[in-house]
């Protein structure tokens, strides 16, 4: 997500907070990630964000009210799912269509997806938890073959049967969009959510005229718990490197 923020708005200085203490969220309870949603916020506010991106489908499905919430006027508040919603709401025709849902159990299983795209009969949503894929793009696990064996086993998966697209409900996924577009062959759409944020935010921005046209400050990027192993992860995922820093939020 960061990086497709970057990519399409240079001029913008980003403050990431990766909430490493307590990842990952997708096998959380509602009433934890919505108390660490709500404190990662109030951390951000204090850096004077104009917006905060909530850059997580589990924290996005549970606790987007309540950051709203808590963050009032002082800042603009998005998530990644309404995005996404719109984009394929918009695209449908009377047509009947299914589309895929990919993502973790806990953005799955709080069932968002189907209930947002429900104004929109002619659309059918098959959702499926892939929980293995996050713990494995972050150990590296790319393009190879055990990437190549866990992708294939999931979306060989019945319940992914002749959809004609598939959303990449999890900020790590773009990552192997490639080896997903490979196995699909070109006969599904795949729809990057990163990519979808990224321009929903500049529309906004410009819309709020928001937009940053002047010199851009150094990015920061803020950890709740440094491990060497993120940091490597962290400048993977950003395309460039990367100085992680110790942020307290916890009390």
């Amino acid at each position: 997500m960061a990086h497709a923020i970057k990519e399409l708005l240079p001029n913008e200085q980003l403050i990431y907070f990766g909430d490493t203490a307590h990842l990952p969220y997708g096998d959380k309870a509602s009433y934890s990630i919505k108390h660490y949603a709500v404190e990662l916020s109030k951390f951000l506010l204090e850096k004077n964000c104009k917006v905060i991106v909530i850059a997580c489908h589990t924290a996005s499905s549970v606790a987007y009210e309540e950051v709203k919430e808590i963050v009032g006027d002082q800042a603009l508040v998005i998530n990644v799912v309404d995005p996404i919603i719109q984009k394929l709401v918009n695209a449908a025709s009377n047509v009947n269509q299914s589309i895929g849902v990919i993502g973790t159990k806990g953005t799955i299983e709080s069932g968002i997806y189907p209930q947002k795209l429900s104004i929109k009969k002619e659309i059918k949503v098959k959702p499926l938890a892939t929980p293995l894929l996050c713990p494995m793009i972050e150990e590296g696990f790319i393009d190879d073959n055990i990437s190549r064996t866990v992708i294939d086993s999931y979306l060989n998966q019945e319940q992914l049967e002749d959809i004609e697209k598939i959303v990449l409900a999890c900020t790590h996924y773009p990552l192997i969009k490639k080896q997903i577009n490979e196995f699909y062959e070109g006969d599904v759409e795949v729809i990057d959510s990163s990519e979808v944020v990224a321009q929903h935010l500049k529309q906004l921005l410009a819309e709020k005229n928001l937009l940053n046209n002047g010199k851009r400050n150094e990015h920061h990027f803020y950890v709740s718990d440094y491990t060497p192993s993120f940091e490597k992860s962290t400048r993977f995922f950003f395309g460039e490197k990367v100085q992680l820093e110790k942020g307290s939020i916890w009390s």
